[in-house]
């Protein structure tokens, strides 16, 4: 079809949900999880059903496929297609009802199964499958996929938790698919009860069987259940608009069990002899994909076993029955919450973790799931590994060893032609082994196209025809997600890596973990969608931050996930055809923040900070820039001017005057909701040389460098101070960067504005002056987080050609750092108080704040600081057409925690940007923690 026009006018004027034709909406919904691309025609968001059956309608009348579309999240390409996109994650996300005597809910399709776990939780209740992305998986995928998760040898599969569907068919009949044969399409009845036999033998009996159709589930003494057997047609028979699902009693209490083993084989022969102890989760993962760091018991593999009981004790008691029952070299039971959520995040990063091997080479899906019986699962391991060296290929398995299913990615060359050839030489040779072990294709995720065209191998040639005449019934047009299940696209075509450049680009960065290949880099992103959370959740060492603008909007444009695919699209050149000009990428990383928070908290490593940089560099090579690049991204400049011409005292009176205050924020893209800082009237660097001039202090004591960033050199130079004052207590010699005209500086401003040749100037010029600091081996101590980040990341990747930029980045402390690693034996001040505020994004992604969380313990102040976003974040907050966004990060945790702090708490915000959003939206003054302990130093008089 060359002219859309009438199939998108014919649908906007039959739905009343969004219709999105347009590059953007294309662009995002190119790519699932999977290894595979389609570009669609166009993108539905329907409002309810009727919208549903009207999208049918206008596609069947056009010979249009259709496919149904949750989070995104699968990872056989089933969610991808040539059609129309039926996107259910914006109208059609509702949980309508929740019955807690009955034990059942009523969703919609696009609900995220988080959402329907705390709306059940407060009843005692829960949905028992949930796979690892129960934070932006929906409803509607989990019964396209027929989705598990770690509990299924509790509570089963989704089709086992499923009562009732509501279904629309391709050609607009409404149906309700349930037992007895409720809600079966004509026909169908007749197929089954023709084949019985076929029906009885065909199927490998196993827990984690959800390759092909379930026509099984169609057995009269199966109870004949229409709506099962439709669990796992990944939107090829028919489209899902509301399901009854059943929900279980949660446990009270749980505790959980880790078992150690000295390899996956091991662990996956322990597995099935768990489960007549009851177990809620028999989980297994091998050490590659675990950071040293886990805290996991001594082993080479892990059994993660869950108990549960009426309480703490009892579900305690349990898991020590299983550790004594289990032949280990190890094991740990943990029975608060806390310690099992911090496991559990070491478990379900595994499916983001396993994309890379431990040399950082890319690891690909598509034989992501396969099962087998439980008892065979040591065997079939064996036997797998053998077939990965004879391929030359690596991979680390993980997953539901209870059930026998194992979830792998593998370091495929999916690039080259050779690559791609052996690609499929090992997944049809693998598929030969799943079913010589009796197992299936699929445990879990689906065929999609990475396993579909596989099927005759585990399926008689009936059973096959069986299928075909099945989607004939439901689907005669063949308009439902064609090229899956029945006639598949074959497993290496529409690879989402053929459209990529062949060569790299040029870029800025220098991308050491991707080969220099920004290509490489942007396809970082697998589809995991961690980034689509819509709440804030724990981290590493606190809370997560990423994504705060997809948080805020809860678009896909706005999380890095649909920036990544976006940016994706810009290097294929076929969506998105103008490159690095592109106005639709550029629109997508106006919102984000480049708070880094995905370089931590995405489990493959996205850095989209880095990106957007690299992007505006080029997006505004050779144009006039916006203003804010030329006021914002260039303020240590403007800064700078006016500490040598001393006019301090004068610039903050003009910015008083609310007409001229006005004049210059329209002037320099400042938003008008803004007040501009005041500038120090005297900057910390003059403060110091007053200071050092009246102090001669002949002992000689560990020498430290303080970093005058811009913020506490211009704005705040009482951190400065204040930081001086406690290093100083601690017994350290603090001595400040050579001096120059131009100064130091960490290029942070420059770098988040894409002013990437300034930024590389100004951090060469920095790099000559610290050459002698760096001669010494001198630690470096930044009190800026984001400038502390910013000489720590961004330096060593932009000028990667600089060995100079690794030894100033690896000197770099922060100020707890330089506490802990200089001054161990020094004693803090007992300030005694709660704290409250907010860890700095920066700090979170890149520093990390363990040495500040046991500084505060230290010093007596107590309590935890939050997660998310200040939502000022730099320039970002500043800039025009961003209040709006960046109120609404502050609002969703920051804000609220200080609000509910008494009068008491200290509100601790060591970023510039983090006190001032604290100081214009609440009218609280935030600290730093030199400051409170500088505070504590003069109340002690110390």
């Amino acid at each position: 079809m060359t002219d859309l026009r009438p199939l998108e006018a014919e649908l906007r004027g039959a739905v009343r949900g969004e219709v999105g034709f347009d590059t953007t909406s294309r662009a995002l919904t190119t790519m699932d999880a999977s290894n595979y691309r389609r570009v669609p025609l166009g993108v539905v968001a329907p409002r309810d059903a009727d919208d549903v059956a009207a999208a049918l309608a206008v596609c069947r009348a056009h010979g249009v496929p259709v496919v149904a579309r949750g989070g995104g999240t699968s990872i056989a390409g089933q969610a991808t297609g040539t059609g129309v996109v039926l996107d259910f994650t914006r109208h059609m996300n509702q949980l309508l009802s929740l019955n807690h005597e009955e034990r059942t809910a009523v969703v919609q399709p696009g609900l995220v199964l988080d959402r329907l776990q705390d709306a059940a939780a407060p009843h005692g209740l829960r949905f028992g499958p949930d796979p690892s992305t129960h934070g932006r998986c929906t409803l509607g995928g989990m019964i396209g996929n027929n989705s598990c998760g770690s509990h299924s040898v509790a509570w089963g599969t989704t089709a086992d938790n499923v009562r009732e569907l509501s279904v629309i068919r391709a050609r607009g009949d409404r149906l309700r698919p349930g037992q007895d044969w409720a809600g079966a399409p004509e026909g169908l009845r007749q197929l089954a009860e023709g084949e019985l036999a076929r029906l009885r033998t065909g199927f490998p009996d196993l827990p984690r069987r959800i390759s092909g159709y379930a026509l099984d589930a169609l057995l009269p003494e199966k109870g004949a259940d229409v709506a099962r057997s439709f669990c796992g047609s990944e939107g090829t028979l028919g489209i899902v608009t509301e399901a009854v699902v059943r929900l279980v009693e949660a446990p009270r209490a749980r505790a959980l069990a880790v078992l150690a083993y000295g390899d996956e084989s091991a662990a996956a022969e322990a597995a099935a002899g768990l489960l007549p102890y009851g177990p809620l989760t028999v989980e297994g993962m091998a050490a590659d994909l675990v950071r040293a760091t886990a805290g996991l018991p001594r082993g080479g593999a892990w059994l993660f076993v869950e108990t549960g009981g009426a309480d703490a004790a009892e579900a305690r008691a349990r898991a020590d029955t299983i550790v004594r029952a289990a032949d280990v070299t190890d094991a740990l039971v943990v029975a608060d919450p806390a310690g099992q959520r911090a496991l559990w995040r070491i478990r379900e990063d595994a499916s983001g973790t396993a994309t890379r091997m431990p040399d950082g080479t890319a690891a690909w899906p598509g034989w992501e799931d396969c099962a087998v019986p439980p008892p065979r699962l040591g065997a079939y391991l064996r036997d797998f590994r053998g077939l990965l060296r004879d391929h030359g290929l690596r991979g680390t398995p993980y997953g539901h060893f209870g059930d026998g299913c194992i979830h792998v990615r593998i370091d495929f060359d999916l690039l080259t032609a050779p690559g791609v050839a052996r690609f499929r030489r090992f997944s049809e040779e693998l598929a030969d082994l799943v079913v010589a072990h009796g197992g299936s294709l699929s445990g879990e995720h689906g065929d999609g196209q990475a396993r579909a065209e596989l099927l005759p191998k585990m399926y008689a040639p009936e059973v096959i025809a069986l299928f075909e005449r099945t989607k004939a019934l439901w689907d005669p047009d063949d308009l439902l997600n064609p090229g899956m299940l029945v006639r598949p696209a074959r497993l290496d075509e529409n690879l989402r890596f053929a459209v990529l450049p062949r060569k790299p680009v040029p870029v800025a960065f220098g991308y050491p973990a991707d080969g220099g290949d920004f290509s490489a880099a942007v396809s970082r992103c697998v589809g995991v969608a961690k980034c689509r959370t819509p709440a804030v959740g724990m981290g590493k060492g606190g809370s997560d931050v990423m994504c705060p603008s997809f948080r805020v909007t809860g678009e896909e444009a706005h999380s890095t996930r649909g920036r990544a695919r976006l940016l994706h699209e810009m290097l294929a050149g076929e969506v998105i055809t103008d490159g690095w000009r592109s106005v639709e990428v550029r629109d997508a990383l106006d919102l984000c923040l480049s708070c880094k928070g995905c370089r931590s908290d995405c489990p493959v490593e996205v850095d989209m900070a880095t990106y957007k940089a690299e992007f505006l560099h080029h997006h505004w090579a050779g144009r006039l820039r916006p203003a804010a690049h030329y006021t914002m991204g260039r303020l240590p400049v403007w800064l700078r001017a006016v500490a040598r011409t001393r006019t301090a005292g004068l610039v903050n009176s003009l910015a008083s005057v609310r007409v001229l205050a006005a004049v210059a924020k329209r002037l320099g893209g400042i938003a008008p909701e803004r007040e501009i800082p005041a500038v120090a009237r005297e900057t910390f660097s003059r403060w110091w040389g007053r200071r050092a001039a009246a102090r001669d202090s002949g002992e000689r004591r560990p020498a430290v460098v303080l970093w005058p960033d811009t913020f506490t050199e211009h704005l705040t130079p009482s951190v400065g101070q204040a930081a001086v004052r406690v290093l100083e207590s601690a017994g350290l010699e603090v001595t400040l960067p050579p001096p120059a005209r131009t100064g130091v500086c960490c290029g942070l401003t420059y770098v988040s504005t894409g002013q990437l040749d300034r930024a590389r100037a100004v951090l060469r010029r920095t790099l000559d002056l610290m050459e002698p600091v760096l001669d010494a081996g001198t630690p470096v101590v930044v009190l800026e987080p984001s400038c502390a980040a910013a000489l720590r990341a961004d330096l060593p990747e932009l000028l990667h050609d600089d060995p100079r930029a690794r030894r100033l980045a690896d000197a770099v402390l922060t100020f707890a750092e330089t506490l802990e690693h200089h001054a161990p034996n020094w004693t803090p001040p007992h300030v005694n108080r709660p704290a409250t505020g907010q860890t700095h994004c920066h700090q979170h992604a890149v520093l990390g704040d363990t040495a500040d969380r046991r500084l505060r313990e230290a010093a007596g102040l107590t309590g935890e600081l939050t997660g998310g976003c200040c939502g000022l974040a730099g320039n970002f907050g500043f800039e025009k057409g961003h209040y709006e966004v960046s109120t609404a990060c502050a609002e969703e945790r920051l804000l609220p925690a200080v609000r509910e702090a008494g009068e008491e708490a200290v509100v601790l915000a060591d970023g510039f940007s983090c006190r001032t959003q604290l100081q214009q939206l609440a009218g609280v003054r935030g600290r730093h923690l030199a400051e409170v302990l500088a505070e504590g130093l003069e109340a002690g008089g110390k």
